[in-house]
């Protein structure tokens, strides 16, 4: 039987939530292969990883740090091991929000106006919202799960937004607010076609889709979303177009604001959350297929097992 290793854990502030995706996972794992849980964190990782010799492929479920960004895969890579995520380059793009929009905005796709600041960097709260408008979002680059994200509806709430976000990132954008109806879109390649899942609306009772909203029941997550078919198929569409310009791999998940009836990206996941409370989970159930099928599939187009 092969021996599948579960790489969870990490080194972000998603560490609990990448357990609970991980335990999910291997819960509904497929019967034919072994899942072996590999939890790592900063104190442990080395010796963790050392175990990676003695599996025959791995599934990396870390969000964010050191999975997410493709750390992890640089790693299995050198140990020629394979893993059914996405490679080095495609996680890294992927994970960096202000790089991979402007990479997709060079390929035509819609984001929102946005400006980057670095660590240290001094910001001027006049200008940024001369040039932004209020309101506006302030958010880690490099995070995930709305960790360090501010919502900012004054010029003298600029500062703390920044030292907020600065304390989940060494990069954060400033982003301007799209007033519209955010969807979200799993998309994955069957042995047939690379499929896109049902829309999911993300109706939060939160400022936005923030950590309280996605883990803390504190939003509704329509699916099918509430959209017309056109559009709907359009959203589609363009997740399929980003998952092959980005090259990724295994299952990612995209989400999107709906401004007047156009998609707008606002950020591409590739690790989404997969625990019980998680948006992809919900989108398999109506669709028809187990999570259990799902996982067979994936492993079965990437790994050839």
């Amino acid at each position: 039987m092969k021996r599948i290793g579960l790489i969870c854990g990490g080194f972000s502030s998603e560490y609990d939530i990448s357990i609970k995706s991980a335990q999910t996972i291997q819960k509904n794992f497929p019967d034919h292969l072994e899942c072996l849980l590999i939890e790592i964190s900063r104190a442990n990782w080395q010796e963790r990883l050392q175990i990676a010799g003695k599996i025959d492929a791995a599934i990396i479920y870390t969000h964010g740090d050191p999975g997410e960004n493709g750390r992890i895969q640089a790693y299995l890579d050198m140990l020629q091991i394979p893993y059914i995520n996405s490679g080095v380059l495609a996680s890294a793009l992927s994970f960096d929000k202000w790089y991979c929009n402007q990479f997709l905005r060079g390929f035509g796709f819609a984001v929102a106006k946005s400006q980057l600041f670095h660590y240290g960097a001094k910001i001027n709260a006049g200008s940024l919202v001369k040039e932004l408008g209020l309101p506006l979002f302030v958010k880690p680059s490099d995070s995930g799960s709305s960790y360090g994200i501010s919502k900012v509806k004054s010029t003298d709430e600029v500062q703390k937004a920044f030292e907020i976000a600065f304390n989940e990132g060494r990069n954060v954008v400033a982003e301007a607010f799209l007033d519209g109806t955010e969807v979200t879109c799993g998309v994955f390649r069957s042995t047939t076609e690379l499929v896109a899942l049902p829309l999911t609306e993300i109706v939060s009772e939160t400022e936005f889709f923030d950590f309280a909203a996605k883990y803390n029941g504190k939003s509704k997550e329509i699916t099918p979303a509430r959209v017309e078919e056109t559009l709907r198929e359009e959203v589609q569409v363009q997740a399929k177009k980003i998952y092959e310009l980005l090259g990724l791999r295994g299952l990612a998940r995209i989400d999107f604001m709906l401004v007047n009836n156009q998609p707008f990206v606002i950020e591409v996941n590739t690790t989404p959350g997969f625990s019980p409370a998680s948006i992809v989970p919900q989108m398999l159930g109506v669709a028809g297929i187990s999570i259990q099928d799902f996982w067979r599939e994936i492993i079965k187009v990437e790994l050839g097992m």
